[in-house]
């Protein structure tokens, strides 16, 4: 993750869900990040080791794919280290150089860049027909 000074984590922090444990310790996090009125990034999912395993990542990425129904965001992209856990999220791998240009704005601040390794992945809701000859909506 990308290191972000206390004033860039007040002006984005209504884009964070935050899970938290019977005790009200935070064990996660995710944010949802709109870039377009069709596009937005899953970013800065973390979970506390010593709950990874019982769903709470899931629950987070959930949350966010949900948030960006409510915004009738149709596409949502991450990049990542842990792509088959994202597989298991209903994302499918992409080539970054897919993704608009617009979303490299972050990464230059990235140590790793630009030889970064992260893996691109992306989930969308497309309208489709139905059998019934209206339109249904379909995860791609």
């Amino acid at each position: 993750m990308i290191r972000r000074s206390p004033g860039e984590l007040y002006e984005s922090i209504r884009e964070f869900f935050v899970a938290v444990d019977d005790q009200g310790r935070v064990i996660g996090c995710a944010a949802l990040h709109v870039f377009w009125e069709d596009l937005a990034e899953l970013k800065c999912l973390a979970v506390a080791e010593n709950t990874q395993g019982q769903g709470v990542g899931r629950k987070l990425v959930e949350a966010c794919w949900a948030s960006a129904a409510e915004l009738e965001i149709k596409t949502v992209f991450t990049l990542t280290y842990v792509a088959d856990f994202f597989e298991r999220c209903g994302f499918h791998q992409i080539d970054k150089a897919e993704l608009p240009h617009k979303i490299w704005n972050e990464c230059v601040r990235c140590p790793l860049f630009p030889n970064c390794t992260e893996i691109a992945l992306i989930r969308s809701v497309e309208t489709v027909p139905a059998a019934n000859g209206l339109l249904a909506s379909a995860l791609v």
